[in-house]
């Protein structure tokens, strides 16, 4: 059976529904958010097939695609072409279930769009160019068109922030941009030397030659891309300096971008540092697991100790953030199959995690005009089913077994105290502070003392479920049934480990 088309039709499907959507008259609302909903659908049944086929025992390399694509010829008449890029598309189990992920999360998103109250024409072009991006990002094969599907979801989203946002939007869009731009340009470097070094940008290709002792890059020149790859995906990720920019936008953003910017985005930064950090350049990023080990628990820590004192739940969940991406770091730098496996568990899972919680954060800002944890107070009285989803979502994100998060974590805790027991015991210190900030802010909010009527605020209603209930299932589903995401891991992990010499 030929599928090598199915990848190349799931990435670009949105852009049907941004053709749609250009000749549609720009006050009808309701067609106008049935349309940009619809366009989501066919990337996401696409990648739910894709799963099934590989759970069916199918090989996913019955998706991939490679055919020439640019050519850089020689000045004098050579007919050989000196620089050859391909359009190249393929899916390992890992970039398939961030395919899943990027799908999901983006139907609901657009189903919480709902909140949008302008120019809904324009903004569902861009939401859509921005999932186009984001499939692009996680199915690229080499390295130039994955750098061009990570420079779409740039401006969409630094548009998406500045219109659409609340009041500091501007602020938050050009934070964005700048750290993001400064981020590309180093990552645009990289790709640049290895390219010309090697004559090639397949990841394939590029990751047997790393590894061949005679490849023309230097050890200490393997050590400097490694290093400019980590400050470059680092401040996706964010790593601790370089976060400041994602506060803003996870405070100003709609409740729809920050569901797919908390969900998605931020994981690009894992996905880059697992597949081209530890895939291309194993043995260099070896020589940085303490110091990888050491950022991941200043960032757990950091992000704890923050959260906990904050006012405004949308920063608890913003420094909530940076704080598990720490775990994602902790599980890499084991340089162990426990340790990787915990770390990309938790790519998957705190997408889904932080797309609920930041979803119920729109609810209820829709709802009241405030993220303010104090004028929250009592809600659990107002909007009883909001309340408890919400504590259900917290207890996700603080660890609880039975909830994805436990996995995750577990993992990648159980992969550091085999390698590095001490950076690791220092690294519970920021589970512990997790719980607390969590409880803090959640138990304040539904049971604490109220300072509002919540009288005639509804709680949730029609579709809003639709995001909850799908969110809370799949969080449940990965942790009591953590196979849906080990089964199609194993021969990325397999890989990974062989690259490592494990």
């Amino acid at each position: 059976m030929n599928l090598h088309a199915v990848l190349s039709v799931l990435v670009f499907s949105p852009l049907l529904g941004i053709a749609v959507l250009a000749f549609m008259p720009k006050t009808q609302e309701k067609s106008i958010k049935l349309v940009g909903f619809l366009a989501t659908l066919p990337a996401l049944i696409l990648a739910l097939a894709a799963y099934l086929h590989y759970q069916w025992g199918k090989d996913l390399a019955d998706f991939s695609v490679s055919v020439p694509w640019i050519q850089f010829r020689g000045m004098n008449g050579i007919s050989e072409p000196i620089f050859s890029v391909h359009y190249e598309l393929g899916l390992s189990g890992f970039q398939l279930l961030l395919v899943v992920l990027t799908a999901v999360v983006a139907t609901l998103a657009s189903i919480a769009s709902i909140f949008i109250k302008k120019e809904w024409k324009g903004y569902f072009m861009l939401f859509l160019l921005l999932e186009v991006g984001m499939l692009g990002v996680f199915t690229a094969e080499n390295l130039i068109l994955f750098f061009i599907f990570f420079e779409v979801t740039l401006i969409p989203t630094f548009f998406l922030i500045g219109k659409w946002g609340y009041f500091e939007k501007e602020k938050a869009a050009y934070s964005f941009l700048i750290y993001n731009g400064l981020g590309s340009a180093v990552l645009l470097i990289v790709i640049m030397i290895l390219f010309a070094k090697t004559g090639t940008s397949n990841i394939e290709l590029l990751t047997q030659m790393m590894a061949d002792p005679n490849t023309p890059v230097t050890g200490d020149l393997k050590l400097g891309l490694l290093i400019a790859l980590l400050v470059a995906f680092g401040v996706k990720l964010p790593i601790f300096p370089l976060h400041s920019w994602m506060l803003k936008v996870h405070v100003q953003a709609p409740p729809s971008v920050v569901m797919i910017h908390s969900g998605i985005l931020l994981k690009i930064g894992a996905y880059g540092l697992i597949r081209f950090g530890m895939g291309i350049f194993p043995k260099q990023f070896e020589t940085l697991a303490t110091i990888i080990a050491v950022l991941g628990v200043i960032n757990l820590l950091y992000g704890a100790f923050l959260a906990f004192i904050q006012t405004d739940f949308k920063m608890v969940l913003a420094y909530s953030s940076i704080s598990h991406m720490g775990i994602v770091l902790i599980g890499l730098a084991a340089m162990n199959e426990a340790g990787v496996q915990g770390a990309i568990f938790q790519v998957i899972s705190h997408g889904l995690i932080s797309a609920l919680l930041f979803f119920l954060v729109g609810v209820l800002y829709e709802r009241t005009d405030t993220s303010l944890m104090e004028n929250l107070g009592g809600m659990a009285k107002g909007m009883p089913i909001a309340a408890g989803f919400l504590l259900a979502g917290a207890m996700a994100s603080l660890g609880l077994p039975g909830m994805s998060g436990f996995v995750s974590e577990f993992m990648a805790f159980l992969g550091l105290f085999k390698e590095m027991p001490w950076i690791a015991a220092v690294g519970t210190i920021g589970i512990i502070m997790t719980a607390a900030y969590l409880l803090r802010a959640v138990l304040g909010m539904t049971y604490g003392k109220s300072h509002r009527e919540f009288t005639g605020v509804v709680d949730l209603k029609g579709v809003e479920f639709i995001p909850v209930l799908v969110l809370t299932l799949l969080i449940v589903l990965i942790g009591v049934y953590p196979s849906v995401l080990s089964s199609p891991l194993q021969t990325t992990l397999e890989t990974i480990m062989l690259g490592l010499g494990g």
